[in-house]
């Protein structure tokens, strides 16, 4: 087993997360991917391989064990596919929609989706705002995407009625959360512990009033 691979199922075991060797060699073929288009894309910040694995890979698969109810969720403000990609990768039950406003980047969510046969994940290349969905989505999730307050606001189209926000935060927001517009609660936090993170996480889901 290559040291990656076995970084990453290390990790995978302390999130006591039930993932076969296809899927765990599916998320180290993204993570490859993603660091080689990185180099002329400039996707994301990180650039060794074991933070790779650490803050992005198992940063968004740490939200797996929280999110299994949900069997279709639009992603804001993808960027490099985190934690969209993951989620689709490992979830092949449910369906993923990548939403990302810059080409560049919503360039590279067509070609992991081609590159990994992602049958389930659909790559949409606009401002939210801009995004008309046939029907409404039960969920819809962000990673680094804005403050809580620009996230309901912007997305609001999006959710059903009885729809949810699924926000991956640092340190708990407490700001935000109060800076969040009328009619918009937080239903519940919880706190996130990522192996190789030593940085606090928090996974927020917020509901209509």
């Amino acid at each position: 087993m290559n040291a990656a691979l076995s970084r990453l199922s290390a990790g995978i075991e302390k999130l006591g997360l039930a993932l076969d060797d296809p899927t765990r060699q599916r998320l180290i073929a993204y993570g490859t991917l993603l660091m080689k288009w990185n180099k002329v894309y400039n996707l994301t910040a990180i650039r060794d391989e074991v933070s790779m694995i650490d803050l992005h890979l198992l940063d968004s698969l740490a939200i797996l064990p929280h999110v299994q109810h949900l069997t279709r969720v639009a992603d804001i403000g993808s960027g490099g596919g985190l934690p969209g990609i993951p989620l689709a990768i490992c979830r092949p039950d449910c369906a993923v929609a990548l939403v990302e406003t810059v080409g560049k980047k919503a360039s590279f969510l067509l070609q992991a989706k081609a590159e990994l046969g992602l049958a389930n994940l659909s790559v949409h290349n606009l401002r939210v705002e801009n995004l008309k969905p046939e029907q409404l989505y039960p969920a819809v999730s962000s990673r680094a995407f804005a403050s809580l307050n620009d996230f309901v606001t912007l997305t609001d189209h999006l959710v059903a009625p009885d729809g949810e926000w699924v926000a991956m935060k640092g340190v708990y927001p407490q700001d935000e959360l109060d800076a969040l517009p009328s009619g918009f609660r937080l239903r519940e936090s919880r706190r996130l512990h990522v192996p190789g993170v030593d940085a606090e996480r928090h996974l927020l889901f917020i509901t209509r009033n």
